[in-house]
């Protein structure tokens, strides 16, 4: 199942994508919450709900949607650093022995086709695009065996980051946290259709040009093994997005660099989750 979340005129609610149309969900289930990390966030199985109310949802043409963020406002927003070997060579930094994560706030969340906006405080802003996750139920200490089963879905996410700030501080939290340096979407696809996530392959495509091409079988920890090492200090949230690393190919590591103008756009595709697409503008 393809989970969205949409806005139809001045309204947002969970739709199912379906090939080039959309189950609007909200129009047969009005008093389901408006996103789908409102509906992860439900005590009772609110996936299986909104599966047996599809059928008799009215569908719309995907075109006359908009795609939003499917987690308008993550309760957590995380990401790991240096989890692809390949990303690590062109890096010239050494394999990490243990998971480097960082936060970005979730005020940096866009949707599909949203603008990214390169800020004034910023000349090095880089693409990055990335596997993602999104947490089902509350959890703590979960095994690696179980990690699977407290996963809601997968997504794509672009960790666009102000490399300039991200150097400042071995942290990172500012350089990746600028607002409209979250894109995310376009929906969430659950566990079911994805099928193995370590043998997806992930594309990065600037202006048309192919920057990024690997697949996940090039992850260093797995995303059992960050459930598991992330549940064992803090308790996931259903609707936490977990961000999974990045591959080769990145703007920064090129020679000379090739770094984000306004005008460009970013596209990112998935094998078995879809496209995110976002353009870059200057910041306002």
């Amino acid at each position: 199942m393809q989970l969205a979340t949409i806005r139809r005129g001045d309204g947002t609610g969970i739709g199912v994508v379906l090939d080039e149309t959309v189950a609007d969900i909200a129009a047969v289930a009005p008093e389901l919450p408006r996103d789908v990390g409102g509906l992860l966030a439900r005590e009772d199985d609110g996936l299986s709900l909104v599966s047996s109310l599809v059928d008799g949802a009215p569908r719309v043409p995907l075109s006359s949607v908009e795609l939003l963020a499917p987690v308008l406002r993550p309760p957590k927003f995380l990401a790991i650093g240096l989890n692809y070997a390949a990303h690590v060579a062109e890096s010239g930094m050494e394999r990490p022995q243990h998971q480097v994560w960082f936060n970005k706030q979730s005020t940096c969340v866009v949707g599909q086709g949203a603008a990214i906006e390169l800020p004034g405080a910023s000349t090095m802003v880089d693409y990055e695009g990335e596997l993602a996750f999104v947490i089902g139920r509350r959890c703590q200490r979960v095994s690696h065996a179980d990690a699977a089963s407290v996963i809601a879905g997968f997504t794509i996410v672009n960790d666009v980051s102000a490399r300039d700030w991200q150097f400042r501080a071995p942290t990172w939290t500012m350089g990746k946290s600028f607002d409209t340096h979250g894109p995310t979407g376009p929906w969430i696809v659950t566990p079911d259709q994805v099928g193995d996530p370590h043998r997806l392959r992930l594309r990065t495509w600037v202006n048309g040009e192919l920057r990024q091409d690997a697949t996940t079988d090039d992850l260093i920890f797995d995303c059992y093994e960050m459930v598991e090492f992330l549940s064992t200090a803090c308790t996931l949230e259903p609707g936490d997005l977990i961000s999974t690393g990045t591959p080769s190919g990145v703007g920064i590591a090129m020679q000379p660099p090739r770094l984000l103008q306004p005008g460009d756009v970013v596209r990112i595709e998935i094998e078995g989750i879809g496209v995110l697409e976002n353009p870059v503008v200057a910041g306002r």
